[in-house]
């Protein structure tokens, strides 16, 4: 069954040609300004490692990533990243990058079992930031800094569609709204994680759900969050568990929220041990990236990843990634978008 949403009577704004320069424009103004926010200096990303390392990123933990052999190792199996939040701290490590200042990078990945749909896409494209920081800056203050530093390149960067596209009108407010994913449950106890997420960001426009991965007082996350980058099992200073959160703004096109970063403050030493404790994945403590971690040879970070197709399907106002970015999708989905009048790349 298709879960293709066809917002009623959606027509593009842009062309095919327009589009493509509002993706380039988009991509180039936001990475500078991001960079210069958050003192950030861009570095070379792969697209796979080793199997068996720990780097990899396991998203919610259920996700395969996908792998083949090396002829050159022995058949030794590699696998495309997920996202790189593992392998940035490894890599600040090795350069010495002081606190203060970070890297980003193009991260690319493959998620074959994502479930396709307007949002969702095997292919992932997003800038994957880290930024080394003191372990006094483990806090809710420092993240709501660092969220609303990101959130202002956002803000500079819809004006500037804005400048090359007048007929896309800035919908973005002023300020982004915080709130815990505990507080959103006993707003709407009545609601599913998705649905509450729909009623605060079409109140606001811009949310930061702080504290994802810890289970809430109904006993479940508020969404899923592999145990051993962001810090969701530490009770912060608003007396909430969790120094991690996403970024969500509402889409006026589908008329749904639609997170645009997933980001935190890292784990150290004690908060990785509880939170693979937690997960009972204790068996990771012994692999490579949680061998470092464990032997303080990391640098303490916060970081995240921002999705650059998402950013782009929200500033050009589309209405499937797949106007965005070049991915494969079901013959069911291509001929419903279609006839729809949306045209996926």
């Amino acid at each position: 069954m298709s879960k293709l949403l066809i917002p009623k009577g959606y027509k593009p704004i842009l062309n095919l040609n327009q589009t493509e320069l509002g993706i380039k424009n988009i991509k180039d103004f936001f990475q500078q300004n991001l960079s210069s926010e958050l003192r950030l200096r861009r570095v070379t990303a792969p697209l796979f490692v080793e199997c068996g390392t720990g780097i990899n990123d396991d998203l919610n933990g259920s996700e395969r990533p996908v792998s083949f052999p090396i002829k050159d190792m022995d058949d030794k199996k590699a696998e495309i990243v997920h996202s790189l939040a593992k392998w940035k701290r490894l890599i600040l490590a090795e350069y010495k990058i002081e606190e203060g200042f970070g890297i980003y990078t193009d991260m690319n990945a493959i998620r074959a079992d994502e479930e396709l749909d307007n949002l969702h896409s095997l292919y992932v494209d997003q800038w994957d930031w880290e930024l080394v920081i003191n372990e006094k800056d483990r806090n809710i203050a420092f993240l709501k800094q660092i969220v609303c530093r990101i959130y202002a390149a956002m803000l500079r960067t819809e004006y500037m569609v804005f400048e090359l596209f007048p007929e896309i009108k800035p919908q973005l407010p002023r300020e982004i709204k915080f709130i815990h994913a505990e507080e959103l449950l006993q707003m709407y106890p009545d609601k599913d994680a998705k649905e509450r997420e729909d009623a605060i960001t079409k109140e606001f426009g811009a949310v930061f759900i702080i504290g994802i991965g810890a289970d809430l007082s109904n006993g479940e996350p508020h969404d899923g969050r592999a145990p051993d980058y962001d810090d969701w099992i530490t009770m912060n200073e608003e007396g909430y568990q969790g120094l991690n959160g996403d970024l969500l703004l509402w889409n006026p096109v589908l008329q749904h929220a639609m997170e645009l970063s997933s980001m935190g403050i890292r784990v150290n030493s004690e908060s990785l041990k509880q939170q693979l404790k937690a997960k009972n994945q204790e068996n990771r403590l012994s692999l490579y990236f949680h061998r470092r971690l464990l032997n303080g040879e990391l640098p303490q970070t916060i970081g995240g990843g921002i999705g650059q197709s998402r950013l782009c399907m929200y500033y050009l106002r589309k209405a499937h990634i797949g106007e965005i970015q070049a991915s494969l999708w079901p013959k069911e989905i291509r001929q419903e978008a279609k006839e729809s009048g949306i045209f996926l790349i």
